[in-house]
């Protein structure tokens, strides 16, 4: 299913590290087109470089998935460049756990406009590309705290998590046939996000739960996965993690 990759132009949001920088690398690796885009253009233009050192295709959009005029400049340059898009990789997120209690409101705030608000600005600006089209494929990172709730001190973040399952969800119903739509559940994936907390007991937490953290390249071998499929399968969720994590 080789061919189904190469030649595919992906847009990966949260491309500067972590599973965005792993997904990139690897579908490039693969043959595909990315299209990195996050705030860290500086990190963005480094990681494009290597990959157009091993041979690849990379073009970078310095994107705030936070305003949605960046998103429709990322999709709008994309399809200028290529002349389509295959995918959308829906990744950038932030989780900052602490208990509600210590009323951590401007961080709730932030992952519902990264986690939640990013994704829905990501769909605003790829769906009418994908229906005139008449083809295209939503991925939408959520996490194992999006079918479970992580508590105490996950309980927004989970929340934001379930949301991007119910949108997904939502999403294939409604524009499903030509458009295919899959929901990634990680678990304690190495990335960043486990910095993405300012109570310090919660982060000592977190910290500690991702030492059982298995490699980002495990979620972008997930992706290829769904990617590759003939154009007639639609692999709808696919829930990683470490085998000894029971959460």
């Amino acid at each position: 299913m080789e061919d189904n990759i190469k030649g595919k132009v992906v847009i990966i949001t949260g491309g500067s590290s972590g599973l965005g920088e792993n997904t990139a690398r690897h579908l490039a690796s693969r043959g595909a087109k990315v299209v990195i885009a996050a705030r860290r253009k500086e990190k963005l233009e480094a990681i494009a470089d290597d990959i157009r050192k091993d041979g690849g295709e990379a073009l970078v959009v310095e994107t705030d998935v936070t305003k949605r005029d960046d998103l429709k400049n990322l999709i709008e340059l994309s399809k200028k460049e290529y002349g389509k898009i295959d995918v959308l990789i829906n990744n950038a997120g932030l989780m900052a756990i602490a208990p509600l209690a210590e009323d951590k409101v401007e961080e709730w705030d932030k992952m519902i406009d990264i986690n939640v608000k990013g994704v829905l600005y990501g769909i605003s600006a790829a769906l009418p590309v994908f229906q005139e089209q008449g083809f295209g494929h939503f991925i939408n990172l959520s996490s194992v705290a999006g079918i479970k709730v992580f508590s105490p001190g996950g309980t927004v973040y989970s929340g934001t998590k379930y949301a991007v399952r119910a949108i997904s969800d939502g999403l294939r119903h409604e524009v499903g046939g030509n458009i295919r739509t899959t929901t990634i559940e990680p678990g304690a994936i190495d990335s960043e996000l486990k910095y993405g907390s300012s109570h310090d007991e919660s982060s000592e937490n977190v910290k500690e739960f991702y030492k059982q953290a298995i490699p980002g390249d495990s979620i972008a071998r997930a992706i290829a996965y769904a990617i590759e499929q003939p154009k007639e399968v639609d692999v709808n969720e696919i829930v990683i993690r470490p085998t000894v994590q029971e959460f």
